[in-house]
């Protein structure tokens, strides 16, 4: 570990037959947990094949990443990571040049900010918890919503197979924005449900987790 830390962290012995677009998707549902990605850069040529590099916003999240998925089973091979040994355009153009002119980075939407957007006044201060809306019993099978149209079983599976206790992801026919989870017991579905609630597979898809029916 030679190299000093860096936004940026260079990844290799990757999966040569994945296709393009499909592995950067993987790598940001993966990766995203570790921070803000401000972009990820894989290349289909022979000599760049089966390397990537994913840019971080800070360099404490690349360092988590690093420390986090070293050896990861991704794509049934073994992930090496290290830092880049060199900064990339992005993050050089945001301490140099970009520095200067702070607006033109836009600022990530805080989620304090889209608090207020979306408190629901018409909620009724008489329902009765139980309703449609109330968090099912505990279930070793997790339901999950709102996830993008990309969404594949692989790309799932990589995420929840991190949890104790994973044993197999469902995808229903004809349906893109939900899945099934399962796990061995309650407990570690509960583990997993808390720590990947509303996490984002794309900027634009906040998955929702809850336990399926019983």
């Amino acid at each position: 570990m030679d190299i000093r830390p860096n936004n940026t962290i260079y990844i290799n012995n990757l999966n040569e037959k994945i296709k393009k677009e499909e592995l950067k998707k993987s790598l940001f549902a993966i990766f995203s947990q570790f921070g803000q990605i401000l972009d990820i850069v894989a290349f289909k040529t022979l000599k760049m094949r089966g390397q990537a590099f994913v840019i971080f916003k800070e360099i404490q999240s690349s360092t988590n990443a690093l420390r986090s998925m070293q050896g990861f089973p991704f794509y049934d091979k073994p992930m090496r990571i290290q830092y880049s040994k060199t900064d990339s355009d992005i993050i050089a153009k945001m301490k140099g040049t970009y520095s200067e002119r702070p607006k033109k980075i836009r600022p990530p939407p805080t989620k304090e900010d889209d608090a207020p957007k979306k408190k629901k006044k018409n909620k009724d201060p008489n329902r009765i918890p139980g309703g449609n809306n109330a968090e099912q019993p505990p279930n070793q099978i997790l339901f999950l919503t709102n996830l993008p149209d990309e969404t594949s079983e692989m790309m799932l599976s990589m995420l929840f197979n991190q949890f104790p206790g994973f044993k197999e992801v469902r995808l229903v026919p004809n349906r893109h924005d939900i899945a099934f989870v399962e796990f061995e017991n309650e407990l570690q579905s509960g583990a997993a449900k808390d720590a990947l609630q509303g996490f984002k597979i794309t900027p634009t898809h906040a998955m929702k987790i809850s336990f399926a029916k019983k």
